[in-house]
């Protein structure tokens, strides 16, 4: 039976859950959380305590990801996290979208969500810096890999939007986004991105 994988990744904060739990509604389909899979399968190699977070086996997380599409009879299968790009093999992959939110935004979202100082620049940096994005182009096959830019957006809109992609009504792209330009050109570079 042919599997579609849909992987949605993407900076904390960029609604990555709420994204990929609606449409596994929407699609019927098997919702993997990988954060919550490495903690129920001790799938972790240890804790990085400077960034206070745990370290993920990725070989691991690899073969109980395969294994848990495999073993699934849903013919949709949404995979969330961050790193889904780095542990899904790319057999699998029908497409991987990157929502992108305006670090603006962004940084709101963390600071509600109490984020530490080191973590808020952490992640910022990552999102002007295009990191998930990178990520998913390395490990993924390109013409599979969809940037969607999510600032404002309501959650239906970005599932709506990623519904017409995988109907072919709507172009997958990368290439539409430009944070570190944007932040450059409104002179908020350096409110944003600090070299420590």
């Amino acid at each position: 039976m042919n599997k579609r994988v849909i992987l949605i990744t993407g900076t904390p904060c960029t609604g990555k859950t709420t994204v990929a739990k609606q449409l596994t509604t929407r699609l019927d389909a098997l919702y993997i959380n990988l954060t919550e899979l490495a903690k129920t399968h001790s799938l972790t190699i240890g804790e990085d305590k400077t960034r206070n977070t745990t370290i993920v086996d990725e070989e691991e997380m690899r073969k109980k990801t395969a294994k848990t599409i495999d073993g699934t009879e849903k013919t949709t299968v949404i995979v969330d996290g961050h790193y889904a790009a780095a542990v899904v093999p790319k057999r699998y992959v029908t497409y991987v979208f990157v929502l992108r939110r305006n670090p603006i935004e962004l940084r709101k979202f963390m600071e509600k969500r109490g984020f530490s100082d080191a973590k808020l620049r952490e992640n910022l940096a990552s999102e002007i810096l295009d990191v998930c994005l990178i990520e998913a182009l390395q490990e993924q096959e390109t013409e599979r890999v969809c940037e969607l830019d999510i600032t404002g957006k309501i959650v239906d809109a970005v599932v709506n939007q990623i519904i017409a992609v995988l109907n072919q009504k709507k172009p997958c792209s990368v290439g539409n986004v430009d944070w570190l330009g944007m932040l450059e050109k409104e002179g908020l570079l350096d409110d944003y991105l600090t070299i420590t």
